[in-house]
């Protein structure tokens, strides 16, 4: 065990890290949360979800403050290194202690998210913290599409403060998050069977990235990019498609995909228009993507299926917006509103597309919406929209905001920074259940989380633990 102060929090880390707890696999730590309540006298709730809440009175004198909300999530991301014989649905994690920094052996700690649980089972049994009544929330699924905070019924809930402890650098708030949508484009195609040429051009390489943490980046987009050397191709000579196919997560800048074309003549031209084009992009992404790479293979004549309609799929593609489409007015530096077209593939009847819209404004994010669909609609393909999430809109007057903000100023002597992120949290799925939601996100410093290196640091931990309890006796 880490015996490290505050004592209770490490007690609670190492007990929550022998219980096997990863996305889609919650009912025992959940059943965990649910036991301390019960052990404490608490009024709680535990839904089909595997989803807690768990109520505590206020100390005396704060009976007549507003309750606060205290919340995290109970999954965590399952990865191990290579070699390493370890069963996530079975094994509990094998912690250690390196310098100031707890780490699992070969696997992810899951200090993402689990030290808020930790945090908040800790105040939860102490008996000298003063504090409002609070609510605290114990979330499932949240790595995996934030189906528990999505399926929470908020309606026992009466916090209108929420702290999220679900952020990896200290000293950092996060004050706003953008909301998403997924749309699922199919573009119809004839095929016809014939004999020629076939040109095999892989892109490949690139930076990629997440869609809403690296959007701003001006990385490439390898779906983005074949399709303008697929409508370049049809300009210059008659190409039919074969197959386009690339990216392999909606949330991610395409790094690498595939084109393959097939002609009658002249593959000189082909490899000509090719080469110019790497050219081109190399030079316009050479600080971005270091290591693109894009090479074309020519074939000998074979039996394919080539589509006619090349010209409309190349048109579409084309014309899809990718990347950023507007800035916040209100946070400088951080993006709006954007788009990633994430996944790329061809069937037998169709070319299916798959584009991530995000937002921290709900207009401008139905705008984009509209925008794609009317790219689609002019070119005959069909639109499903789904997945849509709210965003966490800045709020520019916060009371929790402004008592964190102080109490961390006169603890440290410098103040925190205020952050928004162009990505999804759990704190958008709450602020469009609850409009008047004040929220703001936090945590102690960790580091690589989602990978084996992931690690937590132990005075970083300690000191978030004081801020924790001052703030909330300033509430």
């Amino acid at each position: 065990m880490i015996n490290e102060y505050p004592k209770k929090v490490f007690e609670y880390f190492y007990e929550l890290s022998k219980i096997p707890h990863g996305s889609g696999n919650t009912k025992a730590i959940s059943d965990y949360c649910v036991d301390v309540a019960k052990r404490q006298g608490l009024w709680y709730t535990q839904d089909d979800y595997n989803n807690v809440i768990i109520k505590k009175p206020a100390s005396s004198g704060y009976e007549n403050h507003a309750p606060v909300i205290i919340q995290g999530h109970l999954d965590m991301v399952c990865e191990k290194e290579d070699g390493v014989s370890f069963d996530f649905n079975t094994d509990g994690l094998k912690l250690k202690q390196e310098g100031d920094f707890i780490t699992a052996e070969g696997t992810t700690l899951g200090a993402d998210d689990g030290i808020a649980v930790a945090y908040a089972l800790a105040i939860l049994t102490s008996d000298d913290i003063i504090s409002p009544p609070l609510e605290v929330i114990f979330t499932t699924d949240e790595e995996t599409g934030m189906d528990g905070a999505i399926n929470l019924d908020m309606s026992q809930i009466e916090g209108r403060m929420l702290m999220n402890i679900d952020s990896e650098c200290e000293g950092v708030f996060t004050v706003s998050c953008a909301g998403g949508v997924t749309v699922e484009m199919n573009l119809p195609i004839t095929i016809t069977e014939c004999e020629k040429k076939v040109a095999q051009i892989t892109l490949d390489g690139l930076s990629g990235g997440h869609s809403g943490v690296e959007i701003d980046k001006n990385r490439a987009n390898s779906n983005v990019l074949m399709s303008r050397l697929l409508s370049e191709l049809c300009k210059i000579q008659t190409v039919h498609l074969v197959d386009i196919h690339g990216g392999h997560k909606l949330n991610a800048i395409a790094s690498k995909t595939v084109l393959t074309v097939c002609f009658d003549e002249n593959e000189d031209l082909i490899l000509d228009t090719v080469l110019s084009f790497s050219k081109k992009i190399k030079t316009l992404y050479e600080n971005t993507d270091p290591d693109m790479s894009l090479s074309c293979e020519i074939l000998e004549k074979q039996v394919v299926k080539e589509i006619e309609n090349t010209d409309v799929i190349a048109n579409t593609l084309s014309s899809l917006h990718d990347g950023v489409y507007s800035m916040s007015e209100d946070i400088e530096g951080l993006v709006k509103t954007s788009s990633n077209f994430g996944i790329l593939k061809t069937d037998e009847n169709f070319v299916y597309i798959l584009i991530s819209v995000r937002s921290s404004e709900e207009k401008e994010k139905v705008r984009l919406c509209n925008i794609v669909s009317a790219t689609a609609a002019a070119n005959g393909a069909s639109i499903m929209i789904s997945g849509d999430y709210p965003s966490w809109e800045y709020k520019k007057e916060s009371k929790l905001r402004d008592v964190m903000c102080d109490v961390f100023e006169k603890q440290h002597s410098k103040q925190p920074k205020i952050e928004a992120i162009h990505a999804g949290l759990e704190c958008g799925i709450f602020c469009g259940k609850i409009t008047e939601l004040d929220c703001v996100s936090f945590g102690p410093d960790m580091s690589d989380i989602h990978t084996p290196r992931e690690r937590l640091s132990i005075s970083s931990t300690q000191r978030v633990w004081d801020f924790i309890i001052e703030v909330l006796k300033n509430l």
